[in-house]
């Protein structure tokens, strides 16, 4: 917060601290003490920051206030008066759907800007918000400083789109950055969006900090853990394929284009519940028959886990044959538990596990002593009526304002839509709730809003068009002509992927940089090619998504997080690393689209001038 304070000039400071897994957190602390259920690090860090917000005439807006917003709002002005500083405070309410049903720990709505912008119209200089979008930390301010309406679609859409972008901190500025290496990255300075009044925005960073602002690193947060082409919101449904970028200057890349349509008429619902309790065990299996190692210790183990009510075994091959170190020269068999009773995987199995230690494999050994049973979260989402949920705006003289949906319409069939169903399953919906971001607890900023001269956004924009010489498929070649010459290599060798979690679902974005590896990834990557790339998907429903001004596809892979990040279900829980599993699979790639023999990109994906607009509007 004080970095972005001290960097340079600023309007509004955002903060989003909020996540299907820091939900759960705080419904224990909620549990523990009522007053509890907010963000205790946004105080110690507005102890430190708030004077000098004050003197520069920031407002704060945080999400902060998580399952308790009142109680924050209170702390923040006791805060204030001890400090002797005049700052009025204000906060949205009526996410809170609890009590919601049997076994639930929160049921939040998340709710949109809306409330965000009347508290700022009633003077607050602080807001604070329990669960709202995170792209609403950013939208709602932009409806405020332009007034806009809440049927300014286009416009509220790119407010979207831009708060999506910074929602996740320093990801916008090289963070967890496929081409991490083209840049500084040890310690990326944090984005700001600069925000017109026409909804386009220009996101950069503060002169001298670290990362970089690429139209690289923004399509790669475009891409994270979106769905559909519709970005389904509570206040505006942001078309994601209609999003261009284009380099702006040196850390400066400029969003236009971006239309939106009517919200939903229903409001997603976060779900967290206690779901039961776990434990696991990690056997090291070194040296030789590590697969005879393995069937050893499940055989010796079958007895006491006979009666569990969840058994998962995974066999990590991190062995090296003939390998100079011990570790190297070592697998990893882990075996996680999962029980309504605490007792049936408690310290007793764990114990019975570690107690093999002298009548099993030769070598046996743990990474760690035995523990106790764990409770584990599990989290889901449902579609409630907007006009149900009691969005409340209450203004700093303690006003209660309520803050009436959006009027609803009917989405079109989604675009650019291609759904595989899994063995045995039908295809899964389009998605009927808002989308969001599971992020950090971040400071993000807008910049001073500037507004161009010729700002108005066309009323009737049409759908984009793809020029006919670039992202289009090509047709198939000629029989007489001979098929161009490929080489076996990484995918993540010509495209970048970003990739995440949405509950028990995970999501994938792939992207080029240039017209002929859009070409070849739009017909190579299918459902299909994925599903080959990446075995563990191939049972589960997968949807593709084309975003062709962004020269990328997105994947939803159904149900591969069981029950999501809090329940550890997989390896990665949150799915963070998927894309980089992707990147690495090796598939037959035109030898042309490669990097050249000396070992750097024939077309860097961060090259200016690789994506800068030609005078028609259109992209080389």
């Amino acid at each position: 917060m004080r970095e972005m304070l001290t960097g340079g000039p600023l309007d509004v400071l955002t903060g989003d601290y909020l996540a299907e897994l820091t939900m759960l957190i705080l419904g224990r602390d909620r549990l523990k003490d009522p007053g509890l259920g907010y963000a205790k690090t946004f105080p110690r860090q507005l102890e430190d920051c708030l004077a000098l917000a004050h003197e520069q005439g920031v407002r704060i807006v945080t999400n902060a206030g998580g399952l308790n917003p009142a109680g924050l709002a209170d702390a923040v002005r006791a805060l204030a008066a001890k400090a002797g500083i005049p700052v009025s405070v204000a906060h949205v309410e009526g996410d809170d759907l609890m009590p919601y049903e049997d076994g639930a720990l929160t049921a939040n709505a998340y709710l949109g800007g809306a409330g965000i912008t009347a508290c700022l119209r009633a003077g607050a200089d602080i807001v604070v918000t329990g669960r709202v979008t995170d792209a609403a930390l950013v939208s709602g301010p932009a409806a405020w400083w332009f007034d806009w309406a809440a049927d300014d679609w286009d416009r509220l859409a790119g407010a979207v789109v831009a708060g999506h972008v910074l929602e996740c901190g320093t990801q916008a500025t090289g963070g967890n950055y496929a081409f991490f290496t083209a840049h500084d990255v040890r310690r990326p300075g944090f984005p700001l969006a600069e925000v017109s009044e026409d909804g386009s925005a220009v996101i950069t960073k503060h002169p001298g900090t670290g990362g970089a602002v690429t139209p690289g690193t923004v399509t790669a947060q475009l891409l994270y853990e979106t769905q559909g082409a519709r970005y389904l919101g509570p206040d505006v449904t942001a078309r994601l394929d209609t999003v261009r970028l284009t380099a702006a200057g040196q850390d400066r890349v400029r969003v236009t284009g971006v239309r939106g349509e009517a919200p939903p008429d229903t409001l997603k619902v976060g779900v967290t519940r206690i779901g039961g309790w776990r434990n696991e065990v990690v056997f090291v299996l070194t040296g030789l028959d590590i697969d005879a190692k393995a069937a050893l210790v499940r055989a010796q183990l079958a007895e006491p886990l006979a009666e569990v009510g969840t058994v998962t075994w995974t066999l990590a091959r991190t062995d090296h044959e003939d390998a100079d170190t011990e570790e190297t020269a070592s697998a990893l068999l882990r075996l996680v538990v999962r029980d309504a009773s605490p007792d049936r995987v408690g310290r007793a199995l764990t114990s019975a596990a570690v107690e093999l230690a002298l009548g099993s494999y030769p070598g046996f050994h743990v990474t760690a002593p035995p523990g106790p049973a764990q409770p584990y979260g599990v989290f889901t989402s449902a579609p409630v009526p907007a006009d149900s949920v009691p969005h409340t705006a209450v203004l700093p003289d303690g006003t209660r304002l309520p803050v009436p949906a959006p009027p609803p319409r009917e989405p079109a069939d989604e675009p650019g839509k291609d759904t595989h169903p899994g063995a045995g399953e039908k295809p899964p919906a389009s998605p009927q709730s808002p989308a969001l971001a599971q992020s950090p607890a971040l400071a993000q900023s807008p910049a001073p809003a500037q507004s161009p001269a010729n700002s108005a956004p066309p009323q009737n924009p049409t759908p984009p068009q793809s020029p006919a010489n670039s992202t289009l498929p090509q047709s198939p070649a000629s029989p007489h002509t001979p098929p161009a010459p490929t080489t076996r290599a990484p995918l993540g060798a010509v495209a970048g992927a970003r990739s995440g979690d949405k509950g028990g679902d995970a999501n994938i974005g792939v992207w080029v940089e240039s017209a002929p590896a859009w070409d070849w990834l739009l017909r190579t990557l299918t459902v299909d090619t994925l599903r080959t790339l990446l075995p563990e998907t191939a049972e589960l429903p997968v949807t593709r998504h084309e975003l062709p001004h962004l020269r990328a596809l997105n994947f939803t892979v159904t149900g591969i997080l069981g029950a999501g990040v809090a329940s550890g279900h997989r390896f990665d829980p949150q799915a963070k690393a998927l894309g980089e599993w992707l990147r690495a699979r090796r598939l037959d790639i035109p030898t042309d689209l490669l990097p050249t023999p000396e070992g750097t990109r024939a077309r860097r994906p961060d090259n200016p001038t690789d994506l800068l607009s030609t005078p028609e509007g259109t992209r080389p």
